[in-house]
């Protein structure tokens, strides 16, 4: 599924959609200059920080899901590693500085072109609600407010951790996938 293009960002053409010789799906090519434009999935990155038995959420302050509560996680950004990004938007969303752990959770989104990639770490310090949080707050697994949360690739991670009772069970890596809107994420 290609998002929707009108004009070449390198020269400013009309583009259209073609099949380019030696590839095998749809992409946006300039009219005039012929540059292919490539559209990739979107990472996001996240880390369930934890002390003792608690974990650190965020009530979101922005859309989608405004209000609703979430594992710390956002885009990442170029020139940062998956787990720098995780650490930057723990700061960023609440407040914390963390020990980053291993990677642990991928949830694949392709209905909307994304990634989700979540890592534990270990919370150092206090935490407050940053920028785009109304609130964060720590939570043992009973406490979690698991019918307010924002999306379904948190929650999966969070079962997940708590499953393996908050560490990595000989670094398995879980993946799931959400194919559609408003779907749970299957396993694989």
């Amino acid at each position: 599924m290609l998002r929707p293009m009108n004009y070449c960002s390198d020269c400013g053409a009309p583009v259209e959609q073609q099949i380019p010789a030696g590839d095998n799906r749809p992409r946006w090519v300039c009219t005039a200059c012929h540059a292919i434009h490539y559209q990739n999935p979107k990472v996001v990155v996240g880390c369930i920080a934890a002390r003792a038995d608690r974990v650190l959420l965020c009530k979101r302050s922005i859309e989608p899901r405004y209000g609703c509560w979430t594992v710390p996680a956002g885009f990442m950004e170029l020139g940062e590693s998956l787990s720098e990004g995780a650490a930057r938007e723990t700061l960023e969303e609440a407040c914390a500085q963390i020990d980053i752990g291993p990677m642990f959770a991928s949830v694949d989104l392709p209905h909307i072109g994304q990634v989700h990639i979540f890592f534990t770490g270990r919370l150092c310090g206090d935490y407050s609600a940053g920028e785009e949080s109304l609130e964060a707050a720590l939570f043992t697994e009973r406490e979690i407010p698991w019918d307010e949360l924002a999306f379904a690739s948190g929650r999966f991670a969070l079962e997940c951790y708590f499953r393996d009772g908050g560490r990595c069970a000989g670094g398995q890596i879980h993946t799931g996938c959400i194919r559609g809107p408003r779907q749970a994420v299957q396993a694989d």
